[in-house]
């Protein structure tokens, strides 16, 4: 006969919790690389806002950062011991 599920525990675990707050961290740090390349005058054109880190680098920092919470997200939590024993 098979045992029912308990509906008391929690649908993430405390290593998917921590794969998600990393995620987060990740995007933030993508969004933190992107800013700047203000110009001081408004009326020049500052060329900085096309470098390379907000354009390549940013962008990719943050597409990781989302992979990794969809990974957390998504991610089946390993059975308990307990139960492989029974």
């Amino acid at each position: 006969m098979k045992k029912q599920n308990d509906n008391t525990q929690m649908a993430t675990t405390r290593k998917g919790l921590w794969h998600l707050l990393m995620g987060l961290v990740v995007v933030v740090s993508g969004f933190i690389l992107m800013m700047g390349g203000a110009p001081e005058d408004p009326e020049v054109f500052n060329w900085s806002i096309f470098d390379f880190r907000r354009l390549v680098a940013a962008p990719l920092v943050i597409i990781a950062g989302l992979v990794l919470i969809v990974i957390a997200i998504m991610r089946r939590p390993a059975p308990d011991k307990e139960e492989d024993a029974r």
